[in-house]
């Protein structure tokens, strides 16, 4: 089976909340919500995978330090592996902006439950509970 690595992120506001996105129309998943984040490119340490795909997804930056690793997500879909590295982040310039998103929502960790994600992302939501 293919092992695909994909990198996320939880951004955490000041006020704890995690900021959440849902998946467009025509992509696989449409409509269910997913914590930020892409497909680690060959020749990418996951770190800069993700702060490219902040300012692609989101139009905003961070840096390497700003991104603590948190816990990983191992899920198989029918025909490949993810392994999903999720990391924390704090700190960021910009306002978060929905470019290949539907929507974007800001979260309470108690409430992220109650929004339906991919199999893959549903674990890491009782971590981030724990950790937050």
């Amino acid at each position: 089976m293919r092992l695909v690595l994909v990198v996320a992120v939880a951004l955490v506001d000041v006020d704890g909340r995690v900021l959440i996105a849902q998946r467009p129309e025509g992509k696989a998943m449409a409509g269910l919500w997913e914590f930020p984040g892409g497909k680690v490119e060959a020749g990418e340490t996951p770190e800069a995978a993700l702060i490219r795909e902040l300012q692609e997804e989101l139009g905003i930056d961070t840096w390497a330090s700003c991104l603590a690793p948190l816990t990983f997500a191992s899920h198989a879909y029918d025909d490949f592996h993810l392994l999903m590295p999720l990391y924390a982040c704090r700190k960021w310039q910009g306002v978060p902006t929905a470019r290949e998103h539907t929507v974007l929502k800001w979260v309470g960790v108690r409430e992220l439950a109650a929004y339906p994600m991919p199999p893959a992302d549903r674990p890491l939501v009782a971590m981030l509970r724990d950790w937050l």
